[in-house]
């Protein structure tokens, strides 16, 4: 009587208190029924949306920015937009290493979000202070150095802003929600999806109320709407502060990953146990927070570092640069095992690359208006791409899930990445049909060099448009959850960093492979990159990047077929990792 009374009172503290090493903003075992879960990650959900909606406005309008204000040609605009995405995209892996290791997640975003606002409060100024200002008359042959320097410098401080933002706040939303809790880790896997959908509509609103705004009023208003939105959202993250549960940062992760190397080399001649039971892991009896990791039979040089060489002495009394846990063994595994993944991704990042840069160019060449003389914004197109999104993130989350989780038995209806893959099987799609669509729209100017394809309605674009949301809706929320849950729980921020990592990489990627192919093309004749589009033959590289993201797309299969998913120990025994059917198949 008196166990099952023990049992029954640990049941109901369990379901009052929340024990997944977090706090509450007091430092506080947080309580259930008034921190996290779903009324704590809504504010931060309203924040992305924000912070997108100015981050979007800015971004799809750049390299219209750059032609008309900045009077780059085609091929630089495009690099420097690249450039711009790679950095802010990079930055990330700086901004997420910070939250892991020191500042904690909440203060990481605090300090980003008020970096992105003093970078946005320039830009402002930029639009604004006569002296700063691109030119004295409304029109110039070129801008002024001074304008360029404040401009660039606003727009990279707001990269900075965005490195500490990004990372953050999107683990910090996927924090509210106790992974050893059922319900809640339900509601944590549809998490992103939601996350994803607030996302879109805040870059929906970025690429039509505020382009359009930037289109017909000017610029600088569109900067001030910016700017509010900003300061708003930061408001908006401090009110939700009682809510909030905290991991607290238990110093640099990288240093347990350093110790399990040095270990295995350490160990390297040691002989390996017939049993894997008798690797070294704390007991649980001893873990007072985080989580435990089965062992895995991938990378087993590494599982040298968790041999006892002196079982006299004591295992826990052990240098650590000697003797690692099958648990750091592991997420050392976990973070080795993400690099091919990481690299498989690129080509796909390559083909996103196309949309803020060359699809939105298209878009200026075609004929743009609707009902009664309207024209829509050339940026504003980006906004189907959204609503692509939109509509299959909710169609995902409310029928796929539901059927594929009675068809497969997956809590998440299909692992993380048969999720990817489906996307990528959308951006070949998306490349195919955005090289037709050009190499059409390149006839119709053939057949009249004078008006152009300003006959051709900008809606050719949208199929292109539509199928690359859709394919998002796949790939990029499947990267999100898969860099955010297949990481050491010590190191969510930077996981989040490393799926932003791949956009950014995949820029600089795109910008190289702009270079390589115009220096190509123009040796054998004619570059596919003139100076405007007319004079390019855009199709043709969208049938290169077409071909190089379907030949990835097999290595990936390969790579996905053979990933082994990070495995924790259950709560009831260690012997549980060696039977079938863990969270780890779940993945």
């Amino acid at each position: 009587m008196e166990l099952k009374k023990g049992v029954e009172t640990r049941g109901v503290n369990e379901e009052k208190w929340v024990h997944d090493s977090s706090v509450d903003h007091k430092g506080r075992v947080p309580l259930r029924a008034s921190t996290g879960a779903w009324k704590a990650s809504l504010f931060i959900i309203a924040i992305e949306f924000s912070e997108r909606l100015s981050y979007f406005g800015i971004a799809t309008s750049l390299i219209i920015y750059l032609s008309k204000v900045m009077h780059q040609d085609l091929k630089t605009a495009a690099r420097s937009v690249n450039y711009w995405g790679g950095v802010t995209t990079l930055m990330p892996l700086f901004g997420g290493f910070l939250a892991d290791a020191y500042w904690g997640r909440f203060t990481t975003v605090f300090v980003s979000s008020v970096v992105y606002l003093l970078g946005l409060i320039l830009l402002t100024m930029s639009a604004f202070v006569p002296s700063l200002k691109a030119c004295e008359a409304a029109m110039c042959p070129k801008p002024r150095k001074v304008h360029e320097v404040v401009f660039f410098l606003a727009i990279y401080l707001i990269s900075v802003g965005t490195g500490g933002h990004k990372p953050s706040l999107e683990s910090f939303g996927a924090d509210q929600f106790d992974e050893n809790h059922d319900e809640e880790r339900k509601k944590k896997m549809s998490y992103f999806n939601w996350w994803n959908f607030g996302l879109c509509c805040g870059l929906l609103f970025g690429v039509t109320v505020v382009v359009y705004v930037q289109d017909h009023v000017g610029w600088g208003a569109g900067d001030i709407i910016l700017t509010a939105v900003m300061a708003l959202s930061l408001v908006i993250f401090i009110i939700g502060r009682p809510f909030y549960r905290y991991q607290v940062p238990t110093g640099s992760p990288l240093t347990p990953m350093l110790q399990v190397l040095v270990a295995a080399i350490r160990n390297r001649n040691l002989p390996y146990p017939s049993n894997p039971a008798e690797l070294y892991e704390v007991p649980k009896s001893r873990t007072d927070k985080g989580r435990l990791l089965c062992h895995t039979e991938s990378l087993k040089f590494l599982d040298k570092a968790t041999i006892v060489k002196d079982r006299e002495t004591g295992a826990e009394n052990q240098n650590p640069w000697r003797l690692a846990t099958v648990t750091k063994v592991e997420e050392m595994k976990l973070i080795l095992n993400l690099i091919p993944i990481w690299l498989a991704m690129l080509p796909f990042g390559v083909s996103v690359a196309q949309t803020a840069t060359f699809f939105i160019k298209q878009g200026t060449t075609l004929d743009r208006s609707i009902g009664n003389g309207f024209q829509i914004p050339p940026a504003s197109v980006y906004a189907l791409a959204a609503i692509g999104m939109i509509v299959s993130v909710t169609i995902y989350e409310k029928i796929l899930v539901p059927v594929l989780r009675r068809a497969t038995g997956n809590e998440r209806g299909i692992k993380i990445l048969q999720r990817i893959g489906v996307g990528m099987l959308f951006s070949i799609a998306t490349m195919v049909v955005s090289a037709l669509v050009e190499r059409k729209r390149l006839g119709v100017v053939a057949k009249d060099p004078v008006k152009g394809s300003l006959s051709m309605s900008v809606f050719w674009l949208a199929p292109q448009f539509v199928i690359i949301g859709v394919g998002d809706a796949f790939t990029l929320v499947g990267l999100q959850e898969y860099f955010y849950d297949q990481v050491p729980d010590s190191m969510r921020s930077l996981g989040i960093a490393f799926y932003l990592s791949v956009i950014g990489a995949a820029n600089f990627l795109s910008s190289l492979l702009i270079t390589a192919v115009d220096h190509v093309t123009e040796k054998t004749g004619k570059s596919w990159f003139g100076k405007d589009l007319n004079s390019s033959r855009l199709d043709n590289f969208y049938w290169l990047v077409a071909a190089m993201t379907a030949a990835n797309f097999i290595l990936y299969v390969f790579l996905a077929r053979r990933y082994p998913y990070k495995n924790v120990q259950s709560s009831v025994a260690v012997a549980d990792c060696y039977e079938d059917g863990l969270e780890g198949s779940m993945a």
